[in-house]
């Protein structure tokens, strides 16, 4: 990559076909793992990368995507796991608990499984490698979604950038591709452990209305 050269990355259930092609265009040897399996080689095959049948609640599934780019290059530089599904939004009095447990099995615990097992791959290649998950702003805020959606998106730490609502600019795919070659990248310098939220300042911004109408009441 021109951000750190040779690296191998592994990309789960990734939507977004920007991203893909611009990690292809930084340099990184791709694996893109989906249960799609005739676009995801499609697209594999038009970007220069491989692809792999992955269905991320299946442990061996996972197991198998990481075995792959270390089969093909030798190494795991980066993982990249978006992999997950929407929600039914209803009471949460009414849930289908079915439902719920299969949502957090993709959402969670398929992530879970990618990160295990990249863990175990980088350590083992001796690799400084980088895992980014890719999660949702429902994580941060209760009513955006559903709640079996938002209870399977975790986050820690917020950071916001409230300018970006000032200049008006509405995200794109390239806000989210961009950062994410850059957490990739040997450029990040320290960053680690950290939740980065790519919304232009709006949870900040909910979150300090919601808290100045609690303090007028």
């Amino acid at each position: 990559m021109e951000q750190g050269i040779d690296k191998h990355v592994d990309l789960q259930g990734s939507s977004a076909m920007r991203l893909l092609k611009l990690f292809v265009e930084n340099g990184a040897y791709v694996v893109i793992a989906d249960i799609l399996d005739e676009p995801g080689t499609m697209l594999a095959d038009s970007i220069g990368a491989c692809y792999i049948h992955c269905d991320v609640p299946k442990e061996s599934n996972a197991e198998s995507a990481i075995q792959l780019a270390i089969t093909w290059k030798g190494k795991l530089d980066i993982l990249f796991s978006n992999a997950g599904i929407g929600g039914i939004a209803r009471s949460i009095t009414s849930l289908d608990m079915e439902q719920v447990k299969h949502l957090i099995l993709i959402n969670l615990l398929g992530k879970v499984h990618a990160i295990k097992h990249a863990a175990r791959a980088m350590l083992r290649c001796s690799t400084k490698g980088s895992i980014i998950c890719k999660s949702s702003s429902t994580g941060i805020i209760g009513g955006l979604a559903s709640h079996p959606y938002s209870l399977s998106k975790p986050v820690k730490t917020l950071v916001g950038e409230e300018g970006i609502l000032l200049r008006g600019k509405a995200a794109t795919v390239e806000d989210v591709a961009q950062t994410a070659v850059f957490l990739a990248s040997d450029d990040n310098g320290f960053i680690t452990a950290h939740d980065l939220v790519i919304d232009g300042g709006y949870t900040s911004a909910i979150s300090s209305e919601f808290h100045l109408q609690v303090v007028k009441n």
